[in-house]
């Protein structure tokens, strides 16, 4: 693995659990750099800003810029860019995202007749207002775009509901599907993130702790995968796997083995 050019890490449950940095992960991080290899970090979280994560992994002394960042924020702002500019938005998440898309210049709608996309993302304060107001939009019309389908995200002390609570209540009120969906395993992720890396698939490795979003988004994005058991995934769900990873570590630590190669 070491001979690959792009290491493409996810972050909650591969680089770190909550506040606290999964052990070896700012040497193997900081060796890759040192090696002259490009480092993508990777994440499916709004609620935090890209700056923010920049400052995070600083304070664990892994050396990050702010073009080492991407998340769905940022891939949905493309996105919009090109296929809706002019939309009004009505956003379920907290306010890093809601900041981040006003400072790209989108506007936020005011009722459902005014609302052009539902964005769904996660959401820690999600309400009934909330679920009505986007029902009544999608009735009328409205898009429906999810920032990413992760069911849970891993703490400290286990794991917590994340976006797919948010997208499940909406889907379910008003009968229908989400119209696009932005972060990991999304062709747009993939996308996003070889431009930023300026590499070809085959010349990566995609390194996260969830198959259906981490190994699925490096599989069918053709590059190599490598799951770590640090986070979400653990040995008893590696039986039966629709998407195999190329590697399975204990956790990133491993990356410094001779052994994997």
């Amino acid at each position: 693995m070491r001979n690959l050019k792009g290491y493409i890490f996810d972050l909650d449950g591969t680089v770190y659990l909550g506040n606290k940095l999964i052990d070896g992960a700012d040497t193997v991080i900081n060796s890759l750099l040192d090696e002259g290899k490009k480092v993508l970090f990777l994440t499916n979280k709004t609620i935090e800003s890209r700056q923010r994560y920049v400052e995070k992994l600083r304070g664990f002394n892994i050396e990050a810029r702010l073009e080492n960042i991407l998340n769905p924020t940022l891939t949905l702002t493309d996105y919009l860019r090109v296929h809706h500019p002019d939309a009004g938005l009505y956003i379920i998440g907290e306010q890093p995202i809601k900041d981040e898309l006003a400072l790209a210049g989108f506007q936020g709608a005011m009722t459902p007749a005014e609302t052009d996309i539902v964005v769904l993302s996660w959401d820690r304060d999600f309400h009934y207002d909330h679920l009505n107001f986007a029902y009544q939009a999608v009735k009328l019309g409205a898009k429906m775009i999810a920032t990413n389908p992760d069911r849970t995200c891993p703490v400290e002390v286990g794991d917590v509901p994340d976006c797919a609570g948010m997208i499940g209540a909406v889907e379910a009120v008003a009968g229908k599907k989400i119209d696009v969906q932005i972060g990991k395993p999304s062709v747009l992720t993939i996308e996003a993130a070889l431009k930023i890396l300026q590499l070809k698939p085959e010349e990566c490795v995609m390194i996260g702790d969830r198959l259906e979003t981490d190994i699925r988004m490096g599989v069918e994005g053709g590059m190599k995968t490598a799951l770590v058991l640090s986070g979400i995934t653990s040995e008893d769900d590696l039986k039966d796997l629709v998407w195999k990873p190329d590697y399975v570590l204990p956790s990133v630590r491993a990356l410094l083995s001779d052994k994997v190669t």
